[in-house]
């Protein structure tokens, strides 16, 4: 508005008797020191508000579900405060889904998922969405009331595994890394799930038990050791760094969750500011002092 007015005052200037002119002058050359100063104003904020933020005000609407990462990422946004950058966590309860909201664009990123679970929900609904960094992990441990490790399982042991794919393969996962278990030729468990047909070799003949994760955490006397997933085995009193006889890797494990945007802001300025927030040595000693290692950093 002020530049359009200043033009139509020149134009006027040359039919305007002399004395009119050179108060116009005046008037004109007011006009455009306020005009320099405005810039220099503008441009100083910009300078020191960082130009990737200072030009959108609005808080960055983060998906979370309730319980920990409600609580981490309250923490989160105090450190993104500090380095200028605005948070606002957003609890998603009951069946809403984060990745619904922030596909729609209701959210400009979400974190409460691992990367199987994400890739299921792409292939299903075509989300347009894509991980951009690591957070933490929930992970899933084996328990026992009988014995202080899994090498020390006899033959025939009766072992508890969760029967829902994702937290089967983990468990799968777990025993092949001890040694107890091969697995099918070829099994990636960033592209696929495993199941017991996937067992090749089960040399001391375990006996394995099905069972839904719930029913895993109170029926841990019933069996010699069993995979509890964190969320029911914290709910047992178990924490996984201190109870577990074996703990799943969080080093190459696509199960750790990720914070989660839309592919159009991949290399958004705000992405790497907020992943830093996260990152951050503030919010990696709230978890470690918080959940006692039932939750993980993996930063």
């Amino acid at each position: 508005m002020t530049t359009r007015f200043f033009i139509a005052e020149l134009a006027q200037d040359e039919t305007q008797p002399v004395g009119e002119r050179q108060a116009h002058a005046a008037r004109s050359a007011r006009g455009r020191f306020f005009k320099r100063l405005l810039g220099a104003i503008l441009a100083s904020a910009a300078m020191f508000h960082g130009p990737a933020f200072s030009a959108d005000p609005k808080p960055l609407k983060v998906g979370v579900r309730g319980g920990v990462d409600e609580q981490i990422w309250e923490v989160v946004a105090r450190v993104a405060k500090k380095n200028g950058l605005a948070v606002e966590p957003v609890v998603i309860t009951g069946t809403a889904s984060p990745n619904e909201a922030l596909n729609n664009g209701d959210l400009e990123a979400n974190s409460f998922q691992h990367i199987p679970f994400l890739k299921d929900q792409i292939k299903q609904r075509g989300y347009k969405l894509v991980p951009v960094a690591n957070t933490l992990i929930s992970p899933i441990a084996f328990y026992s009331k009988k014995y202080k490790s899994l090498q020390d399982l006899p033959p025939g042991a009766k072992v508890g595994i969760p029967n829902d794919p994702s937290n089967q393969t983990r468990a799968l996962v777990v025993l092949r890394d001890q040694g107890l278990i091969t697995l099918k030729d070829g099994f990636d468990p960033f592209t696929g799930t495993a199941t017991l047909a996937d067992v090749t070799s089960n040399p001391r003949k375990l006996e394995f038990v099905e069972s839904a994760s719930v029913v895993l955490a109170r029926s841990l006397p019933d069996v010699d050791t069993a995979a509890i997933v964190n969320s029911f085995a914290y709910q047992a009193g178990l924490i996984a760094t201190r109870d577990g006889i074996a703990v799943e890797k969080k080093e190459n494990n696509p199960y750790v969750n990720i914070i989660v945007v839309r592919e159009q802001d991949k290399n958004a300025p705000w992405v790497p500011e907020l992943v830093k927030a996260y990152h951050s040595e503030e919010v990696r000693q709230f978890i470690l002092s918080k959940y006692e290692g039932s939750v993980i950093p993996v930063f």
